[in-house]
């Protein structure tokens, strides 16, 4: 059962920041924190492999976003996703761009934010829930996905990223973990397991 804060409505959210309600600028964006954090991640770890930290992105991201949020014409919640991917990919782009040099393992090509780790997001979110539901049709399935992972351990939800959204193969995956790619495998199969009740619960 999702909580009372899960449910309320992202309409009356997004009215109620118009009317420069501080309080629901801060349960707007904090919904969104999760989600923005997973995707810098993935669009970094491409190119630094773990060397920056994801956290700055995310707060720069939801400070564009506060800033620039008489900007936001939608009234839904993909819509309002999707205009923070917009924000987020920029400054993902830009931070390379300034980090280029400094960074040796930074190939020439620049990390791509594009649809692939969000279609991920949400093929896995859509994977592990049971049945459809109406208040899945109406929430984004990515967000929801990345709050569930939110609460696995950290070794459960690292495993889950590098397989289904890196789409690693299982001896990179091994390395990456330190681990025997049948333990990996296992681990995968657990975490997995721990996901989905987490995921039905928000729905």
């Amino acid at each position: 059962m999702a909580s009372d804060e899960s449910r309320l409505s992202i309409t009356d959210l997004l009215a109620a920041a118009r009317g420069a309600d501080p309080q629901a600028f801060d349960r707007l964006f904090a919904r969104y924190r999760n989600y923005l954090r997973l995707l810098a991640q993935d669009w970094l770890d491409r190119a630094f492999r773990g060397k920056a930290d994801p956290s700055d992105l995310v707060q720069e991201t939801l400070l564009e976003a506060h800033q620039g949020f008489a900007a936001f014409q939608g009234s839904d919640e993909p819509e309002f996703v999707a205009w923070l991917r917009q924000i987020m990919a920029r400054n993902v782009t830009d931070f390379v761009r300034r980090y280029r040099s400094a960074a040796r393992n930074v190939g020439r090509e620049e990390p791509s934010p594009n649809a692939r780790i969000v279609d991920r997001l949400q093929l896995l979110a859509g994977t592990l829930q049971s049945s459809p539901s109406h208040s899945a049709q109406r929430r984004e399935m990515g967000v929801v996905l990345a709050d569930a992972m939110a609460e696995l351990s950290p070794v459960h939800r690292e495993v889950i990223r590098l397989r289904n959204l890196q789409n690693l193969s299982w001896p990179e995956i091994a390395q990456r973990m330190g681990r025997s790619e049948e333990a990996a495998r296992k681990l995968w199969t657990r975490a997995l397991v721990n996901l989905k009740p987490l995921i039905e619960s928000r729905l």
